[in-house]
């Protein structure tokens, strides 16, 4: 409950009356004694209502906060509250705080002109070490696979002055000469012609694992890696309609051969495919193959050791077993186990290469005498016919491939039997799901 402070009367005028309370100033009234409504308010204090006609006719006026109702009122006019502060009190007003200044937009950097005409470059640090085909893939997205090895083979392109393959890895501060380009328009999922769709769902169709970074694809026999003379449809190129709103595709970690079946691993990204190529180079990533060869290894569990080099022709290329010192020699290294038999017909042989020659495998089986069933570059065991229900294609599977994945974690993925080897594996009564015993083969 409030309390009212008494005040003193008004003085009196020279009549020797009080003046009333209507006539005296606004600003001095107050409640007047013993003049008090049956509630106990004085009546100088109640709003003076207006006939109603009045009232009508009269337009509406922002009325005083004395006058308001309670309702109406803000909280400091409301009896018993205190009033508010005014713009003129003696505090000083707070400060306010400027408005911050509005970002300037980022400009996203364009991508590197097309050459038009020959020019030369500098090799960054950040690109010390790459490789050239990933060098002029990074400065010219979109630029096709075939357009870059068209180049290269062409000596168009040029290293310090020097002809270079697209292996080759760049040094900072070379100085790298780039021919006129022909970039591809980058495809956008939506924008896919029918026959880019189809290709898009025939990538589906062979994945085995994918995220962000990594791809996984289950490579049919027959369907080469990489382009060469003659090879319209490849992985390569088939990977064009995988392309990213930046114009970045997939990139090819390593390679299998054409008539090789199973797990091929695809970097999604540049920092997977540095990544995984790491991997490789230190011998860190494991590639299982399962293989149906002739006649039964012994001992059943051994390791191949030898040098091998290409030898190439007009028509083909094979490699052979070379001695230490041969030009081109590189030693390469295979682990076997025997899985499973078929009398001493037929073997099923488990493989771990160790080191990643062209042909590697193949050519060790046939140097030890058990070459692979269907090879038509190493089979050459006289006399030998192939058991009738087996067909005459190559029986190597890229079965297994474990390697660290680029943000942690194993990527630990196997591929299921082709359809030839599915067959031949039923009709020779083998098991598939057998115990693998080159999982405790040594890594090096």
């Amino acid at each position: 409950m409030s309390r009212r402070t008494k005040k003193p009367l008004a003085k009196r005028g020279p009549g020797g009356d009080r003046p009333k309370a209507g006539s005296r100033p606004a600003a001095k009234a107050g409640p007047v004694r013993g003049n008090r409504s049956e509630d106990g308010r004085p009546i100088s204090a109640r709003p003076q209502r207006e006939p109603r006609g009045e009232r009508a006719e009269r337009p509406a006026a922002k009325r005083p906060a004395a006058e308001r109702p309670a309702a109406d009122r803000p909280q400091s006019a409301r009896p018993g509250r205190p009033p508010a502060r005014s713009a003129s009190s003696s505090r000083p007003p707070r400060a306010q705080r400027p408005e911050p200044a509005p970002e300037p937009e980022k400009i996203a950097p364009e991508p590197a002109l097309l050459p038009t005409k020959v020019e030369t470059v500098v090799v960054t640090a950040d690109e010390n070490n790459m490789r050239v085909d990933r060098f002029l893939e990074a400065r010219f997205p979109g630029l096709s696979f075939s357009h870059i090895q068209r180049i290269v083979r062409k000596g168009e392109l040029r290293v310090n002055g020097k002809r270079a393959d697209s292996k080759d890895r760049l040094e900072e501060g070379q100085s790298v000469r780039i021919p006129p380009l022909k970039l591809d328009t980058p495809k956008l999922p939506g924008h896919l012609s029918e026959a880019e769709q189809k290709t898009l769902q025939a990538l589906k169709e062979m994945t085995l694992y994918e995220d962000a970074d990594v791809l996984v694809l289950n490579k049919p026999l027959g369907l080469a890696v990489q382009g060469g003379s003659g090879t319209t449809r490849h992985i390569d190129l088939m990977l064009e309609v995988m392309r990213d709103s930046k114009g970045q595709k997939p990139r090819l970690v390593h390679r299998i051969d054409k008539e090789t079946a199973g797990c091929l691993l695809v970097a999604k990204t540049r920092f997977a495919a540095t990544a995984l190529t790491g991997s490789f180079r230190s011998r860190s990533a494991r590639k299982i193959y399962w293989a149906l060869v002739a006649g039964v290894p012994k001992p059943k569990q051994g390791r191949i050791s030898t040098y091998l080099a290409k030898d190439e022709s007009e028509d083909d290329s094979i490699m052979r077993v070379a001695a230490h010192g041969d030009d081109g020699a590189s030693h390469a290294v295979t682990y076997y186990a025997v899985v499973e038999t078929s009398a001493t017909k037929l073997a099923w042989v488990s493989l771990k290469p160790v080191t990643g020659r062209t042909h590697q495998l193949r050519a060790h089986m046939a140097h030890i005498g058990h070459a692979i069933i269907g090879d038509p570059k190493y089979f050459n065991i006289e006399n030998w016919k192939l058991p009738g229900g087996l067909q005459n294609r190559l029986h190597l599977l890229a079965r297994r491939i474990v390697i660290p994945h680029p943000r942690g974690g194993v990527i630990d993925v196997s591929a299921p039997l082709p359809p030839h080897m599915l067959q031949s594996w039923n009709l020779l009564g083998l098991e598939h799901d057998r115990f693998d015993p080159i999982e405790h083969a040594p890594e090096e």
